[in-house]
């Protein structure tokens, strides 16, 4: 049998965890420290952040600031908002991972996989070739770059967008 070893893995394990909040989505916004939330980008009725239990690096939620849980209570400013976001969101992937794909959706009610009651998108990044075997045999991801590295290149790609830095 071959053994793999990540010894790196248990710094992970040890790290505190963010602070438990009851409703992340409204909470982590309000934090003030968009870094310390993972939040990459703002517009004024939603914003994007990085998944902590992401698919693949890199994997964007896209969330309104209003709570609600369902795509049908957004008003059409807000729907139009949030589409739009993820459009951003699909464009900061691309600039700072450049993935050869992408996998964008919703997950509405628990039975198809809606785990925070209040409404987010998925755009998740994909490379050919990304899913091994660790998923299928292990039930373990590998994700190469930590969630702290992967904000620093889509606050960077997002800086850009908003036309903060030069392009």
């Amino acid at each position: 049998m071959q053994q793999l070893h990540a010894y790196w893995r248990m710094d992970y394990i040890e790290a505190p965890r963010f602070p438990a909040v009851q409703r992340p989505f409204t909470e982590l916004p309000a934090l003030g420290d968009d870094k310390a939330a993972l939040i990459v980008y703002r517009t004024r009725l939603s914003y994007l952040m990085l998944n902590r239990f992401p698919y693949n690096p890199g994997h964007l939620l896209a969330i309104p600031f209003r709570e609600v849980i369902d795509i049908e209570e957004l008003s059409p400013e807000e729907n139009a908002d949030l589409f739009q976001i993820i459009t951003v969101g699909k464009r900061l992937l691309r600039v700072a991972l450049k993935p050869d794909g992408y996998n964008v959706g919703f997950n509405l009610g628990s039975s198809a996989g809606g785990s925070i009651a209040h409404l987010h998108g998925h755009i998740v990044p994909r490379w050919n070739g990304d899913n091994n075997f660790m998923p299928v045999l292990g039930q373990t991801r590998i994700l190469p770059q930590s969630l702290e590295a992967t904000w620093e290149r889509l606050d960077c790609a997002a800086r850009k967008e908003r036309g903060e830095v030069p392009a």
